[in-house]
């Protein structure tokens, strides 16, 4: 009987914590919700300021592709990954980073300079933006699943499902 007993309050103990567990994740998976919201909104400014600019520059010095082309040799802008731990799930978060000098800073010299400086600005911006939305979107993908799964382990238990005595995974 003890045994019993000792069963039953170890199930009512997981419960209460995967019920917890349940609502501190739904509470982060609404909060990044809310973030890619605005993000995108914000994304949608940004790539509209970053096309204009660019139809400027295009405008003033003319098509510089070629330029650009010659020139690149690696990504000035590189992302990272790190992990970050809500009860208990590990969740990416990309990082943007600037990697080395500008080795644009003198194109445009002797046409166009401030609209190539806008231009960089904006898609550097653009770019901050996309990386910071891949995070929030793969963060809410995750929690969504890790979600499903614990409501469904909390509805075995509140329904009986388990008889009472569940071993909690």
């Amino acid at each position: 009987m003890t045994i019993m007993k000792a069963r039953l309050t170890g199930a009512q103990k997981g419960h209460s914590l995967l019920k917890k567990k349940s609502d501190a994740l739904t509470v982060r998976f609404r909060m990044i919700l809310k973030k890619i919201i605005e993000t995108k909104v914000l994304m949608g400014q940004v790539m509209k300021e970053a096309s204009f600019s660019l139809a400027e520059a295009k405008f003033t010095m003319g098509d510089f592709n070629h330029l650009v082309l010659q020139n690149v040799n690696k990504a000035q802008v590189k992302v990272r990954s790190k992990k970050d731990n809500v009860a208990g799930v590990t969740l990416p978060v990309f990082e943007s980073y600037q990697d080395g000098s500008d080795s644009y800073e003198l194109t445009g010299l002797s046409k166009g300079g401030q609209q190539i400086n806008r231009l960089k600005k904006n898609y550097s911006k653009a770019v901050e933006l996309l990386v910071e939305l891949a995070s929030l979107q793969t963060s809410f993908v995750t929690l969504d699943e890790v979600i499903k799964v614990t409501n469904r382990r909390v509805n075995a238990i509140e329904y009986g499902q388990c008889k009472g005595f569940c071993v909690l995974i």
